[in-house]
């Protein structure tokens, strides 16, 4: 018998669904790693895991793309313009703002 093991998403997804108050922290979480590492595969990922949360066939629609089109932006290889990112953010309920270096 061959065993089926969850990725690292599937995990964090399914525990996001349980503790939707878990989110702000996740996305603070995320940001803060993306602000040292700049590793932006990373931050997508992270983000499309999210719209999945809050459902990304209605975020999709709100953001003016395709699901297809929003989940290719939120791939590991997508390369999405700032003014997606910004919508997708506002779609997820948050804004984009600067804070000051530590």
């Amino acid at each position: 018998m061959t065993r089926q093991y969850r990725t690292l998403h599937e995990v964090t997804e399914e525990y996001l669904n349980e503790h939707p108050d878990e989110i702000d922290a996740f996305l603070t979480e995320i940001f803060a790693d993306y602000a040292e590492d700049s590793d932006s595969a990373a931050l997508l990922s992270a983000l499309r895991v999210i719209a999945r949360v809050k459902g990304i066939t209605s975020m999709a629609s709100e953001v003016g793309m395709s699901r297809q089109g929003l989940q290719k932006a939120l791939s590991s290889k997508g390369n999405p313009r700032l003014d997606n990112i910004n919508s997708i953010m506002h779609a997820m309920g948050y804004q984009l703002m600067p804070l000051p270096l530590s």
